[in-house]
């Protein structure tokens, strides 16, 4: 099911958990009556309200502090890139149309058809071949459906028409060479005139559980910006679905 733990993992038998045994703790009586010497007996019924509502506010401000950081970081990346004069999207992938919990099944070849398969273009996220592309910065189209697989393992893709200026193009391949680990250039012919940023990520707890397949971001330029091209980077680069780490992402490294 998972493509990478195909090359680099050894498959591990699960054991089923021991059931829970009930452990009946011993009684002890307290025999200070009303136990009178705590302090805290002495609290009356409105301090424990108190303290109880003071405990489950911080309880909730913790979880809705963890529950938006995802969200937060994708309205950070969205700011950026609409100040450059980008557009900025947040799209989930379009589910396997095969098998649910195999994104493989939807691209057997290298030519299968893409239309339908995925919800932006370039692609961010969803259907792909089951060997990734080996990564770089390239000069000529990669097949994208390699590159969505390089997504799912946590690239930053960079994007570009053939109508980008030259100059621009080395301002793309600077910027790669900056952090090359897990970000990957490829021309693009459709975008014609535009660069466009991609990325693929997600809970790799949940990944392929009751439907759930991640988010895609897509991010499309009529020009270079270092300010708004580091903080989708920044927020995304590492990120993809399967949980790949970036030192597995360095250039030059494939499917063996």
């Amino acid at each position: 099911m998972y493509p990478y733990a195909a090359f680099v993992a050894k498959s591990k038998k699960s054991r089923a958990p021991m059931p829970p045994r009930n452990v009946q703790a011993p009684k002890r009586r307290d025999t200070r009556k009303g136990a009178a010497g705590s302090p805290l007996a002495a609290l009356p019924r409105r301090g424990w309200a108190a303290i109880g509502g003071v405990v489950i506010v911080v309880v909730i401000g913790i979880a809705v502090a963890l529950g938006s950081s995802g969200g937060s970081a994708s309205a950070s990346v969205k700011t950026a890139m609409l100040a450059a004069g980008c557009t900025y999207r947040d799209v989930p992938p379009k589910p396997p149309r095969v098998d649910p919990t195999n994104y493989h099944a939807d691209f057997p070849t290298l030519t299968t058809s893409t239309k339908g398969a995925w919800s932006t273009s370039p692609p961010s996220g969803g259907g792909h071949y089951y060997l990734w592309a080996v990564w770089g910065f390239y000069t000529t189209p990669v097949n994208p459906r390699q590159v969505v697989h390089n997504e799912e393992h946590g690239a930053i893709v960079l994007w570009w028409g053939p109508k980008v200026p030259a100059s621009t193009v080395a301002e793309l391949r600077a910027f790669y060479d900056q952090q090359p680990d897990g970000v990957f250039g490829t021309p693009y012919p459709a975008l014609g005139n535009k660069i466009a940023l991609t990325a693929w990520t997600g809970d790799t707890t949940r990944y392929y559980v009751n439907h759930y397949y991640g988010i895609g971001h897509i991010a499309v330029c009529p020009s270079f910006n270092q300010t708004a091209f580091a903080a989708f980077r920044s927020a995304y680069r590492g990120k993809g679905p399967e949980g790949i780490p970036l030192s597995d992402d360095e250039p030059g490294m494939g499917p063996t």
